[in-house]
């Protein structure tokens, strides 16, 4: 059981989430809880970093953001105490939960669970364990990147093999798209490892994207549950579990986004490696690409990346041209676009939802800047004035609010 910032924000979340423990555990289960830093925690320590420097020692950036989920995994513990169940903090050096040495965004290479079985066989009920963080090989705490608590989750579930992991949050399940935007948006039953994943690395927040990709590889069930709220929530499974597959499970949509152009790159073998070498070298999380017919010898490539990483790409890309064998004639940006998204696994099997798609968004006269398609996905570039038509046209379109839920 995973509970996210706002299902223990204060003391009392803290006791509606453990009498959903007490119920797990008077069902006869022995249960392993994971919990977030309570909501505002982790924020307002990276503000307290970033006032001292903008230039921080990564390692002790994450012994102070680690710290959140610390007191939410003691207070915890005192709380399932103080009701007569026999629980006990842990943090991820404890277990241990070993990661990598990359501070900030490292990954679980290694769940030594022998600690926590002895705990349960000597009579523990219930490990509450602190999201977000393991220690390294240099036995320095990590730190797995926002929402990594989801990841721990998922990684503990997969190491005890257990046959389900509820994931606990402030909304009801996944929807076919943000209930904000579109009041006919429905929960989904169920959805597969593909979508969701689809989903999560497009833009929607309800799970962390590398919880979604360990799942996947160890075939962990999840479901995502409201805290607050009774109810079925989504289960996100294989797809071979799903009975009905849409032909579009979901639409997402993000507007951070920008768009940017290379123009009048020679269009000739090994340039577009050496453009995106640049960008790598950056670490600019590369998007969508396209590259245009060639005219007298010279091309354009266009690509899309969050708009936080604009300054740092143009720069790379200006600082490339020390390469004599690269140049380029203009870098043009527009920081004004959106992605929409279309995620389904029942694109594989069904025509004209390209189709489908783009007449739905030519009919309210929003023009298509960039395409990009997968196996299970179609998303699209457009101006981020249409974001919340697109999305509500396109939900019409693939008459999604007849989803079942």
């Amino acid at each position: 059981m995973k509970f996210g910032g706002t299902s223990v924000a204060d003391l009392s979340k803290m006791r509606n989430a453990a009498s959903r423990i007490q119920s797990e555990v008077e069902d006869g289960n022995n249960v392993i809880v994971t919990v977030s830093a309570m909501a505002g925690t982790t924020n307002k320590l990276i503000d307290k970093v970033k006032e001292i420097s903008s230039l921080y020692d990564a390692r002790e950036y994450d012994a102070i953001v680690s710290s959140g989920e610390n007191v939410s995994a003691g207070l915890m513990a005192l709380q399932l105490q103080s009701m007569g169940i026999n629980a006990r903090s842990w943090q991820g050096w404890q277990i241990p939960m070993k990661t990598t040495d990359h501070h900030s965004n490292s990954r679980i290479e290694e769940i030594d669970i022998e600690n926590l079985i002895k705990k349960f066989n000597s009579g523990m009920q219930v490990a509450v364990v602190a999201g977000f963080q393991g220690i390294s090989s240099n036995s320095r705490i990590t730190t797995l990147g926002r929402g990594g608590s989801d990841t721990t989750a998922v990684a503990l579930a997969a190491a005890f093999k257990a046959d389900l992991c509820d994931i606990y949050t402030d909304v009801d399940g996944v929807f076919t798209t943000d209930p904000r935007i579109t009041e006919n948006a429905k929960k989904l039953a169920q959805i597969s490892y593909e979508e969701m994943l689809e989903l999560a690395s497009l833009g929607a927040k309800v799970l962390q994207t590398r919880s979604v990709e360990l799942a996947m590889r160890y075939k962990v069930k999840l479901r995502v549950l409201n805290s607050f709220v009774e109810g079925s929530g989504t289960l996100v499974c294989d797809e071979e579990d799903i009975m009905e597959k849409r032909i579009v499970s979901g639409i997402t949509c993000s507007k951070d986004e920008a768009k940017l152009t290379l123009m009048g790159i020679k269009d000739k073998p090994g340039m577009a490696g050496m453009v995106f070498d640049c960008l790598s070298k950056a670490n600019i999380n590369v998007d969508m690409i396209i590259q245009n017919i060639s005219d007298d010898g010279l091309t354009d490539v266009t690509f899309s990346c969050p708009t936080s990483q604009v300054d740092v790409a143009s720069q790379a890309l200006e600082q490339g041209k020390s390469n004599e064998n690269f140049n380029y004639s203009k870098l043009v940006v527009d920081k004004y676009v959106a992605k929409i998204s279309i995620v389904g696994i029942g694109m594989r099997s069904h025509s004209g939802v390209a189709q489908t798609m783009f007449k739905a968004l030519g009919q309210e006269n929003i023009n298509i800047k960039v395409i990009s398609t997968s196996e299970i996905k179609i998303s699209v570039l457009i101006d981020r004035k249409y974001l919340e038509l697109a999305v509500q046209i396109l939900h019409d379109a693939f008459e999604l609010e007849k989803a079942q839920n």
